[in-house]
């Protein structure tokens, strides 16, 4: 991989890592999500890669 493919990727790989961490953070302070089951959840977000956190912060927030 040379270093000019890097540059390129290097924005997305920050925006799936910031949107991963920002939705963990979100689910460990609720306490109530849908379906009820914060470690599906969790597995979600961490093994769906950049989708995985979107759709956990449309449909897996439940408001308090």
């Amino acid at each position: 991989m040379n270093t000019k493919m890097i540059i390129y990727f290097l924005p997305l790989i920050v925006i799936q890592f910031v949107l991963m961490i920002a939705a963990l953070i979100d689910l460990s302070k609720r306490k109530n999500v849908t379906g009820n089951n914060k470690l599906l959840w969790a597995l979600l977000i961490i093994f769906m890669n950049t989708i995985g956190p979107i759709i956990y912060f449309i449909i897996g927030r439940k408001e308090d």
